[in-house]
């Protein structure tokens, strides 16, 4: 018999080696004293209620290689939705529903699923917007009711072994957040996902027993596999930024979780929360901060919250991850030796080659079996890598990444995977982050900025994060974005502001002085004389953190700047 890389061959496993171990715990209510009441399953409790959803959908007709949409609660319905799709080779398609209506529903006719399993709001979006979703044959219908196909008693025994699939069968599809473009859906391979557990397990040392708190619902399908309990956290999931962080700590500290994942926006808020009331997180491992930059204030704050455990930020994206992981022991001396503080005018360049002030944001070195190449920026596709031409230690271009990891392609959008992936003579394949940055003497990454985000002025190019690094502090800002005004390769520099409050019309006259004058302190940033101010960035919903900066552009091209010269 074939070897099988089914992922979902994981979950029995994990259920054989620590059946009685709570696999999930769902959040329902407060009991008398306060505490969060969970419904608890074990890992043999979950495993059982996989086969019965896998069981219902095989009895619907749901068969191997079916294009499944998934359109369920977070949770329990999530994950026993994907593991029992998994189980029976079928592929479910996730697309995030905070992208919008008009962009959802695009990729759901793109990506042509022949299997609708979705909740009954979901059932009635598909009848109104039938041209959508005119490839679904087949509908199955997931109750609001958390253990909907185990409640209901259809549980079939003996539990049946996963379809076996080959490394390369296509397991998801997974959608971008198109924060920088159209979304796309992004083609994992049972092989990627076995990789992925292999590297996250190595890179952060998870163990089987640990307790996690995922903010990111689809971080919490590697947890079956990894042997960890989900504590499903109570967080709106389509608008994530209005969490309320005493209920995370809340949970933290009840349920003794040990490894949370979550933007810096999030764990900002958490982060503020715990040390305005002088809270710490001693359960906490580690926390895993990702979605955007990580600021240097909440580096420092870590300490405070985290006595036993570290802030890490792992590098990655929907077409890769992980690429690479750094923590907060490895920034501390990195902020003391190498960036310099931003209140000194004294340049600290990690070597002459990079021309800039501030050095962009670290994001530590590749992990293990992932190889990073830094080329000279272009916007046209390459055919083969020999066409690339690779830069030398400190000097800024696009990040490229080649390893087991590393998907393919992209679903029936051939234009998107000519432009992000590079075929080399082996017969691999290098993708191309679209983020730009370089590599230090050390071997580690430099994050820059977004490849479509750089600003092209007569004079030079210009990258968001280094230039940004300048603004941050200033009291009174809690966002900013450098965008271009103009015709690229001639574009004017600005920046817009989110201020931390409403402004007057003087305060914000005061505020863009202040802002003028910090740009004229530091060599990149010594040409913007524009600021806007935005009471309400552009952000993507999965993460709340990754600034929409070329919707700020489009903005900022018809809105009034304070020109100071």
């Amino acid at each position: 018999m074939p070897v099988s890389a089914n992922i979902a061959q994981h979950l029995p496993l994990m259920a054989a080696r620590q059946p009685d171990r709570a696999a999930l715990k769902v959040p329902r209510g407060r009991t008398t004293s306060g505490d969060i009441d969970y419904l608890s399953l074990s890992f043999t409790e979950l495993d059982a209620e996989v086969e019965a959803w896998a069981a219902h959908l095989r009895a619907r007709g749901v068969a191997t290689g079916d294009r499944t949409l998934v359109m369920v609660r977070q949770g329990l319905p999530l994950i026993a939705a994907a593991f029992a799709l998994f189980k029976i080779g079928a592929v479910p398609v996730v697309i995030d529903p905070g992208m919008g209506l008009k962009s959802f529903l695009a990729c759901v006719a793109r990506s042509k699923p022949r299997v609708l399993l979705g909740i009954p709001f979901a059932q009635i979006i598909s009848r109104i917007a039938r041209g959508s979703f005119r490839s679904v044959d087949v509908r199955v219908t997931a109750s609001a009711n958390p253990l909907s196909r185990r409640a209901s008693g259809v549980v079939v025994k003996p539990i049946a072994a996963p379809v076996v699939r080959a490394a390369d069968d296509l397991a998801a599809i997974l959608f971008t957040s198109g924060s920088t473009g159209a979304p796309k859906g992004v083609c994992y391979e049972h092989g990627m996902f076995e990789a992925q557990v292999r590297l996250i397990r190595e890179t952060y040392s998870i163990e089987p027993g640990e307790i996690d708190l995922p903010m990111l619902p689809v971080f919490a399908l590697f947890n079956p596999a990894l042997g960890m309990t989900t504590v499903v956290p109570e967080i709106d999931p389509s608008r994530p930024a209005s969490v309320d962080p005493a209920k995370i700590v809340q949970a933290i500290q009840q349920e003794q979780v040990t490894n949370s994942f979550g933007s810096p926006t999030l764990w900002g808020k958490i982060a503020d929360h715990c040390l305005t009331g002088n809270i710490s997180l001693p359960s906490l491992r580690r926390v895993l901060c990702a979605g955007a930059p990580v600021p240097s204030t909440l580096w420092e704050k870590s300490h405070r919250f985290l006595p036993n455990g570290k802030l890490h930020s792992p590098y990655g994206a929907t077409e890769a991850l992980p690429v690479s992981s750094i923590s907060s022991a490895e920034i501390e001396p990195l902020a003391r030796a190498e960036a310099r503080p931003l209140t000194d005018d004294k340049p600290s360049r990690p070597n002459q080659e990079l021309p800039s002030d501030f050095v962009g944001a670290c994001v530590g070195r590749p992990v293990n079996e992932i190889e990073v190449k830094v080329i000279a920026i272009s916007d046209d596709p390459f055919a083969t890598l020999a066409e690339t031409r690779e830069l030398p230690t400190g000097q800024i271009g696009e990040f490229i990444v080649r390893g087991p990891v590393v998907t393919k392609t992209y679903d029936a959008r051939p234009e998107a995977t000519t432009g992000a992936k590079i075929p080399d003579a082996t017969g691999g394949v290098w993708h191309r982050m679209g983020d730009c940055g370089y590599l230090d003497a050390e071997g580690r990454l430099w994050f820059c900025g977004r490849r479509a985000e750089r600003v092209i002025t007569a004079n030079g190019t210009m990258f968001t994060e280094p230039c940004e690094q300048a603004f941050r502090p200033l009291p009174g800002v809690a966002r900013c974005a450098l965008v271009g005004l103009g015709s690229c390769g001639s574009q004017i520099p600005a920046l817009v502001v989110q201020p931390s409050k409403k402004l007057s019309a003087r305060e914000k006259g005061l505020l863009a002085a202040e802002l003028r004058e910090r740009a004229r302190q530091h060599t990149q940033t010594e040409s913007i004389t524009q600021f806007f101010f935005h009471l309400n960035f552009p952000v993507d919903v999965r993460h709340n953190a990754k600034i929409h900066r070329l919707t700020l552009a489009k903005w900022a091209a018809t809105a009034k700047a304070y020109d100071l010269p």
